[in-house]
């Protein structure tokens, strides 16, 4: 036999060793779907996970898609175009509230604060909250986290949203704030990085933040439908493990720093304007930093929801919170 048959053989003899473990490799890295509800700054350690290879260190494949809506989402998730949703708390509690026969669970949060802020189309020197008086308020989506969390806050300032200012709601969530640079509203409630990005356009000056003025409350987390996680508990624990990781490194490091590992998320956004409302976040622990929903949180939820006039009935926490798989994660006893 001449050399270079030898060496053709040896070759094959490699690939065909080598195509196995290529295969297992490739079997056992479990794709995970995964819609969020928009697509904002405010979900920085969700992309963080991704662009730092947190999810590829625990064998996951995560396929991300924006589904802009509460609605929208759950709707993706109950019918089974997604595995995992990115959402408002409340969204569990509303499907619970039709009685549904596989419950949808929270399982991991990542977000502890309202990610909005008001944004006025004039520049305000001195700021108070009953300067919206009178005025129209471009607000969010009806029964969703935002305007729920935003009516809060302005009953809390002293302000009757039915009778102190014009509320208008009849936009649709990805079109707010192209409506508002479109002279629709005096005042608009945005998510960052479009709040930054309207300021720096000149169209809009960030006023308030509705997140240091509502405190602590579980606005965003990850769900899954009940029957999921009992048959795709590993998957569950990979998943969280990876968020986890992209919690701390948030946490460890600086607004610019975070912004560039991000930025292929926001191709459109520049640099400046995502280290802005990175910083904005994370003066205010917008950031989880750990993915534990405690029962507290879960109960001033409702009892925000029940201020708004949308809680069809009160959910004890552990029928809507599995927090197993977070203390697993998280060592938490």
């Amino acid at each position: 036999m001449n050399r270079s048959i030898k060496v053709r053989l040896a070759f094959i003899v490699v690939v065909l060793l080598f195509i196995p473990f290529v295969a297992c490799k490739k079997e056992q890295e479990q794709t995970v779907q995964v819609a969020e509800v928009t697509h904002s700054v405010f979900y920085a350690p969700l992309y963080v996970a991704l662009s730092e290879g947190f999810f590829k260190e625990e064998g996951l494949e995560v396929e991300l898609k924006t589904t802009w809506g509460g609605d929208k989402t759950m709707t993706a998730l109950l019918s089974g175009g997604a595995d995992i949703a990115l959402t408002g708390s409340e969204s569990s509690i509303y499907v619970e509230a039709q009685d549904t026969k596989d419950s949808v669970m929270n399982f991991a949060q990542l977000t502890q604060t309202d990610g909005t802020f008001l944004v006025s189309r004039e520049k305000v020197n001195q700021f108070s909250w009953d300067q919206l008086k009178g005025k129209d308020f471009l607000g969010q989506r009806k029964g969703g986290m935002p305007q729920m969390v935003g009516e809060y806050v302005l009953k809390k300032e002293g302000i009757d949203v039915k009778k102190d200012l014009r509320m208008i709601q009849n936009i649709d969530f990805a079109n707010i704030s192209g409506a508002f640079s479109s002279g629709t509203g005096d005042f608009v409630q945005l998510f960052e990085p479009t709040a930054s990005l309207l300021e720096k356009e000149g169209k809009g000056y960030i006023t308030a933040s509705f997140g240091e003025a509502s405190g602590k409350v579980p606005y965003t987390t990850f769900m899954a439908k009940k029957s999921y996680l009992e048959e795709n508990k590993e998957t569950a624990e990979a998943f969280t493990r990876a968020i986890y990781k992209a919690q701390k490194w948030v946490e460890a490091k600086q607004p610019e720093e975070i912004a560039k590992a991000i930025q292929s998320h926001f191709p459109d956004t520049d640099l400046d304007v995502l280290s802005t409302a990175i910083k904005r976040y994370k003066q205010q622990d917008s950031f989880a930093t750990d993915p534990l929903l405690n029962e507290e949180e879960w109960n001033k939820l409702q009892e925000i929801m029940k201020k708004s006039g949308e809680l069809p009935e009160f959910i004890p926490y552990k029928q809507l919170v599995d927090s197993s798989i977070a203390k697993k994660v998280t060592d938490h006893k």
